[in-house]
């Protein structure tokens, strides 16, 4: 059975959440207290209705306890947001991914049952830092705090070498988990593959690991 998602809030990010479910085909049910919002996402979320998140017997009625995940993305109102995950925590919501607008607003979301925090503008601005930063790095998506996923370009450094060859778990600690090669993605290469011009590695380790890596391995 697929999973099924709740976003609460259908402000940009909320939204878009909700345009991006659609485009995948998952189920999504959308709830916001503006009647225009509900219109514009009346015809992409599976189901939508007019309410506000903070009232939990509208959430019970709306079988928000039956969803995988639920996404609590109005983090501008603060009050609303602590509220709301407080409500989802006491009907045990399965998971609970609340967007948040500050670091205390994070601190506070995780001390009470906020089963990932989630700060866009914070983590797009690191993400392009490291593009932008670093010489190799195509694309890089943090895991945690300390653990990520980079795409580095085959350099010529490494070009005609095998995984084997290249030897990165045992130098660099990281893990050359797939290969993007003409549009196609190997996964888990094995030892045998040969590097070939153009190919982007997918790796994933940790973070100093990784920036060690690209120094030193590419």
């Amino acid at each position: 059975m697929n999973k099924q998602f709740a976003v609460l809030g259908l402000g940009s990010f909320g939204g878009h959440l909700v345009e991006e479910f659609h485009e995948i085909g998952a189920e999504v049910f959308a709830m916001d207290r503006n009647a225009e919002l509900v219109d514009k996402y009346f015809d992409i979320a599976t189901h939508v209705i007019q309410g506000d998140a903070q009232d939990e017997q509208l959430l019970i009625q709306a079988g928000i306890r039956n969803f995988d995940l639920v996404v609590v993305s109005f983090g501008e109102n603060i009050e609303a947001s602590i509220l709301t995950t407080i409500i989802l925590t006491d009907l045990n919501v399965k998971e609970i991914w609340v967007k948040a607008s500050s670091l205390y607003h994070q601190k506070v979301l995780e001390k009470i049952g906020a089963t990932r925090v989630i700060r866009p503008e914070k983590d797009m601005a690191r993400r392009i830092a490291h593009r932008l930063a670093s010489k190799h790095f195509i694309d890089y998506v943090e895991l945690t705090e300390e653990h990520s996923m980079v795409e580095i370009k085959a350099t010529p450094k490494i070009i005609g070498k095998t995984i084997a060859a290249l030897n990165v778990r045992n130098r660099f600690g990281c893990n050359i988990v797939g290969i993007y090669r003409n549009h196609d993605m190997i996964v888990s290469p094995s030892g045998d593959d040969r590097i070939e011009k153009e190919d982007v590695l997918i790796v994933i380790g940790e973070n100093r690991k990784l920036h060690r890596f690209e120094k030193q391995g590419v």
